[in-house]
């Protein structure tokens, strides 16, 4: 494009309101806050083998965002989005954060690797919290804009795996893998300017005691039989989405003989299909109501993993599998976070994201650091790992969901009383 194209264009009205808009910033902003963490998740677990961390210590690399997570839901509805410009405390922890991912790209021992991951980890994710708080903050009309917002996370996640196939060779070395934390801070330290650029946010007020007791009543309400069973089935589902994570990029690199290079690309494959998913989702939730749409998302953990399971030969339909990932993750993860905002009560619905949000980002997370990189230690014998038994575990688990959801859920409200706004 020419200089006098560029010039005209960026004079004319409409097109610069439709990019300088809080909505193409925030868009803009959940690219690179995603994008951070999709560049590193993936091959986290297979470069710490390459390392030769043992399996506690994988472990331990693994419950360390698992704890920031549940350290950062209260740090960052209690804290920092009560004493800090949403703004700025976006800049200083990916400021932080992306020299600390610079440690973990420069060290090769386990405890300074754990102790760059940690801090790294501790100061990303309460932003995840107050990059949502920020949007909703600055949104004309949320519920309407905040879909198309979020949707900016997972077209991030997706765009950062593709630089891998360039950047990491068929069979990628420590020093090629190690470039995941490398490309991870460049975008931490991008995220850390851009964030400056964002619409002032200020602390908001604090309501209290008010929080805190909303918080009470929302764990009250895990006395009632359906939400007490969706909750557990949501700590059961959660800890299979995060084990997939951990141990698909070695499955499909060391036994289906996908290229390292382009293993990233295959898994995103997931996140394309929860765009169209995102799609029909509110249709498809008012045609099977609450109960069998969460089945279907867990089922599709199942066909997943028992295809890994039983067709590790056949590339194509390994390949073609990741595609039940939108299905996963939106027609559970997502009519569970739909659910709670339409049957909850109206005063306790943030603090009853929160707690759902504890299971996902962050009980789940450290449930799956413990028990996938054990299954994966006590099933691997001479260099090879028995990958059936391995997606055989995960399957069962997800079958026993599906069982306690058929038989135990009995929501009050068979689905939304209208189709879901942005979906």
């Amino acid at each position: 494009m020419s200089q006098a194209t560029s010039d005209s264009i960026a004079a004319t009205p409409l097109n610069d309101a439709t990019f300088r808009s809080p909505r193409m910033q925030l868009f803009v902003m959940m690219i690179l806050e995603i994008a951070i963490w999709g560049a590193w998740l993936p091959k986290v677990f297979p470069y710490m083998g390459m390392l030769g961390f043992e399996p506690w210590q994988q472990q331990l690399v693994g419950c360390g965002f698992g704890i920031a997570a549940l350290v950062g839901i209260f740090f960052s509805n209690q804290f920092a989005d009560r004493s800090f410009a949403a703004e700025r405390f976006l800049a200083f922890s990916h400021l932080i954060g992306g020299l600390a991912l610079l440690g973990c790209a420069f060290t090769t021992s386990f405890w300074p690797f754990f102790s760059c991951f940690l801090l790294y980890s501790l100061l990303y994710v309460p932003t995840i919290s107050v990059a949502n708080s920020l949007a909703f903050a600055n949104l004309r009309d949320p519920a309407k804009d905040f879909g198309f917002v979020r949707m900016g996370g997972t077209i991030g996640w997706i765009l950062v795996s593709y630089p891998f196939i360039f950047l990491l060779g068929a069979h990628a070395t420590v020093k090629e893998t190690s470039l995941i934390f490398i490309v991870a801070a460049i975008l931490s330290f991008i995220m850390a300017g851009y964030s400056l650029t964002l619409p002032h946010t200020p602390p908001r007020k604090s309501a209290g005691d008010q929080d805190g007791l909303a918080w009470l009543r929302a764990g009250k309400l895990l006395a009632i039989p359906y939400i007490l069973l969706l909750f557990i089935v949501t700590f059961i589902d959660s800890t299979i989405h995060n084990g997939y994570f951990m141990v698909s990029d070695a499955f499909l690199t060391q036994r289906v003989h996908i290229a390292g290079n382009l293993s990233m690309a295959v898994m995103s494959l997931g996140q394309i299909a929860e765009i169209l998913t995102m799609v029909v989702l509110g249709k498809v939730l008012l045609r099977l109501g609450w109960k069998w749409t969460m089945i279907v998302g867990i089922l599709g953990h199942a066909a997943r993993f028992s295809v890994f399971a039983f067709f590790p030969d056949s590339k194509w339909i390994i390949v073609a599998i990741q595609l039940v990932h939108g299905v996963a993750y939106a027609f559970f993860f997502v009519s569970v976070y739909i659910f709670v905002d339409a049957v909850f009560p109206k005063d306790v619905r943030t603090s009853a994201q929160g707690l759902f949000n504890l299971l996902i980002l962050g009980v789940g997370q450290v449930a799956a650091s413990f028990l996938f990189p054990m299954m994966v230690a006590q099933l691997t014998h001479n260099g090879t790992t028995d990958y059936r038994t391995l997606f055989l575990i995960p399957t069962g688990m997800a079958l026993v969901a599906v069982i306690l959801m058929a038989l135990f859920f009995k929501p009050p409200t068979f689905a939304p009383e209208q189709a879901v706004a942005g979906h």
